[in-house]
């Protein structure tokens, strides 16, 4: 994405839709049941109706208490209207100062959209029951130019089911603003985000979770360029956004690296041709994935009655004139951060730690990853930068063990990035393969594992002639196997094993006349998901044309 580009088109797409009555936008994903089970509590709640309009800074507040019956199962609707003219804009909800669900909106039209999304969050259970402070900010402006609320509604559905063990204690990595009925979310780099825990001497497995995306400079970080090249077409498009297009997301604990995310590149509905994402939105853009850390090899260190630190950093790349490649230690503006540690208790465990164990730091070995950088830029005769062709290829493997548990992590990334045309012609083909696993060595000596990966295709040329346009073609994918683990996973959206394989593929066009006679855009898109969860199967196949389904496998 020719980030400098962005602000021009994205308003202008959405004429895209033709007449007709609410569309139906959606993200291809399982389904979830909201059927109650058959004993316990069958109990329903309206937790928000509200319409999100001039809302920057002003997030709903609202109290949640409860139901009066037991429940083990809890899941979410939140269904979304708007018509007019509008950006896609970023949503997080809480409650109290714990993020539980990341979202963002569809782009809408001059008709009105309509969009649905369940999500099971038992996982935070713990929460659901007490009293709590929902907090849920989507950050939206109305002017004379961008016309479109966003109508809201959030329902929660409580069931017994025999559902799995979920996590006795939860604690939030984040700002901590709730009482300030305000978002608790950190803005990387700018803020540091550090908080301060002392956990209970009965823990006997702790898993951290990872919310976080990049916005403004830093929403296509896998586009950005090395930071030398930020100004090598500064004549035709303007400042390109640096720190390479790599990202590494670091959790610290006492200062002590325990693990990393390298993360997805989400798309949201305005992102590269929003022609791409009408009825279709893009892999994810309705339910942001948090990966998860197991920190379990850190318990014997955490349990020992004294407070412990926990952040997370995000880090780019930054390459001098030698070729050496080193953390930038920053990036650019901004990264929309908060974590979540889920602490499982068993009384019998505080009994069972030595004296020789208690306080000790896990071992840790993480060398510094490999990195291999190149870069050619290309002049024609008379001295104008012409092509820029870049690439970077990264490997990282990561272990931390305790005498009880032991985490890896296996990952390899590489991203190859060309600009031609005086830099209005960018290509990326990028691929980031991963594989963690947690490993407990004493009694059971069970190992769970996730594999995933992330291939994403990007070509994008613009035309500024009588106007600006744009031609894109888009593959990307997103692949994840799983054994399961604990609770229902932030990252897996189930409690058992996974398999899921799902790809999307397209082409878009845009154009917006230079005489404010307004603007087309077109696309078309194919979505294939095929998933197992939890022995679940289940297979979507769907394409769309000029924002309408013309082929669908969905019943």
């Amino acid at each position: 994405m020719l980030a400098s580009l962005y602000a021009a088109f994205c308003l202008g797409s959405l004429l895209f839709s033709p007449a007709r009555a609410l569309l139906e936008v959606f993200e291809v994903y399982q389904p979830v049941s909201i059927t109650h089970g058959s004993a316990g509590c069958n109990t329903e709640v309206l937790l928000m109706d509200h319409v999100f309009g001039y809302s920057y800074g002003e997030p709903y507040v609202g109290i949640y208490e409860p139901p009066n019956c037991t429940f083990d199962t809890v899941r979410i609707n939140f269904t979304v209207t708007s018509k007019g003219t509008q950006y896609d804009r970023l949503a997080l909800m809480y409650l109290g100062d714990t993020e539980v669900f990341r979202t963002s909106t569809a782009e809408p039209s001059t008709n009105g959209i309509i969009w649905t999304y369940i999500k099971d969050m038992s996982q935070f259970n713990v929460l659901w029951k007490e009293k709590q402070k929902l907090i849920f900010d989507l950050g939206n402006i109305i002017t004379d130019v961008y016309t479109g609320s966003y109508n809201a509604t959030l329902t929660a559905y409580f069931s017994y089911e025999g559902n799995v063990k979920t996590p006795d204690v939860i604690l939030p990595i984040s700002a901590r603003k709730s009482g300030q009925n305000a978002s608790s979310d950190f803005e990387l780099p700018t803020d540091n985000a550090t908080v301060l825990y002392q956990f209970p001497p009965t823990t006997s497995r702790a898993v951290v979770s990872i919310s976080a995306c990049g916005q403004s400079t830093e929403e296509f970080w896998w586009s950005n360029v090395l930071s030398a090249d930020e100004y090598s077409f500064d004549n035709t498009i303007g400042e390109l956004y640096g720190f390479s297009p790599f990202r590494e997301i670091q959790l610290y604990i006492d200062g002590i690296l325990a693990g990393v995310d390298w993360p997805f590149p989400i798309i949201f509905t305005g992102g590269v041709a929003p022609g791409f994402w009408r009825p279709i939105v893009g892999i994810d853009a309705f339910d942001l994935r948090q990966p998860e850390i197991d920190i379990s090899p850190f318990l014997p260190l955490l349990t020992d009655n004294r407070s412990h630190s926990f952040e997370i950093r995000v880090t780019g790349l930054n390459v001098s004139d030698d070729g050496t490649v080193t953390f930038s230690n920053t990036v650019g503006s901004y990264w929309v951060v908060t974590g979540t540690i889920f602490l499982y208790l068993d009384d019998s465990v505080s009994q069972s730690v030595t004296n020789s164990t208690n306080g000790q730091a896990p071992e840790v070995i993480a060398p510094a990853p490999t990195f291999e950088v190149t870069r050619n830029l290309a002049q024609s005769r008379n001295g104008t930068n012409e092509t820029l062709s870049y690439s970077v290829l990264a490997e990282r493997t990561l272990t931390v063990q305790s005498s009880e548990y032991s985490w890896s992590q296996n990952l390899s990334y590489s991203n190859y990035g060309s600009l031609n045309q005086q830099g209005l012609s960018q290509k990326n083909n990028q691929q980031t393969f991963g594989q963690n696993s947690i490993s407990q060595l004493t009694g059971t000596k069970t190992t769970d594992e996730i594999t995933f990966e992330y291939p994403l295709i990007c070509n994008t040329t613009y035309g500024l002639e009588d106007g600006l346009s744009i031609s894109a073609l888009i593959r990307r994918g997103l692949d994840i196997e799983s054994t399961g683990g604990l609770g229902v996973s932030t990252y897996t959206f189930t409690s058992g094993a996974l398999n899921l394989h799902t790809e999307q593929w397209g082409t878009a066009y845009y154009y917006e006349s230079s005489d404010d006679e307004g603007s087309v855009s077109t696309g078309e898109t194919t979505d294939v998901f095929q998933s197992n969860a939890g022995g679940v199967p289940y297979y979507r196949s769907v394409r769309a044309v000029n924002g309408t389904v013309v082929s669908d496998t969905d019943s």
